[in-house]
């Protein structure tokens, strides 16, 4: 039975931890991370319409200046609706439309010129100007194609445009490294857990033929 007990200790160790760790990544996995589909060319040329982004789950308060976060304002958007614009500005910082002229324009950040090299055609802004202190617990924020996006720019009534860090739903990641390797260990460990069940059935299969009953007899073709 030695053989018995070695498949059956193998099927106990392998199959359970197998499990726990399919369900604690995917878990992880589902906890941490989503993904979604951009809807529009607000963040073009960086996200463009119909593009797939992976986005860390959180609050903004994670969130810091040139992050790019997904957030809902029903108010402005509808309800529902999940939109993805770049932080500006964070609480306390004084943002103003524009120093310079034509494609020398600059949005400056408590004074001092932003370098925006992911903006649409090198334009800065090009909708209207704007001087905004943003309070603390808010966030400014833009699309990165300021020539068509609805974003901090139309709403400065309201807060000067800024929304409240537990509108942001998560920040943008370029990186996939850990999600991806989350669902590779959750595959794995089903794949564990799966050979665990087959060395329990296969240690019972084994038990069985051992303790059936041997004819005292020879058997006769």
């Amino acid at each position: 039975m030695r053989g018995v007990g070695g498949l059956r200790i193998a099927a106990w160790l392998v199959g359970p931890l197998g499990l726990l760790v399919a369900v604690g990544c995917f878990w992880a996995a589902r906890a941490g991370y989503q993904a979604t589909t951009v809807g529009g060319d607000s963040m073009a040329p960086t996200y463009a319409a119909g593009d797939m982004v992976v986005f860390a789950q959180g609050g903004g308060e994670e969130a810091g200046r040139g992050d790019v976060v997904l957030f809902t304002a029903p108010d402005r958007y509808g309800p529902g609706v999940l939109v993805m614009h770049r932080v500006i500005g964070v609480g306390g910082d004084h943002v103003v439309c524009c120093t310079g002229e034509g494609a020398d324009a600059r949005i400056t950040v408590n004074g001092r010129p932003l370098d925006e090299p992911y903006v649409a055609d090198g334009v800065a802004d090009g909708v209207r100007p704007y001087d905004v202190t943003v309070e603390q617990g808010r966030l400014f924020l833009l699309g990165d194609h300021r020539t068509n996006s609805r974003d901090s720019r139309f709403f400065t009534e309201d807060h000067g445009g800024t929304v409240p860090l537990s509108a942001v739903r998560g920040r943008v990641t370029d990186d996939w490294s850990v999600p991806v390797a989350l669902v590779v260990a959750a595959l794995c460990g089903v794949v564990a857990a799966l050979t665990g069940l087959g060395l329990g059935i296969a240690a019972a299969v084994l038990r069985r033929r051992r303790s059936a009953p041997v004819p005292p007899w020879p058997a006769r073709v």
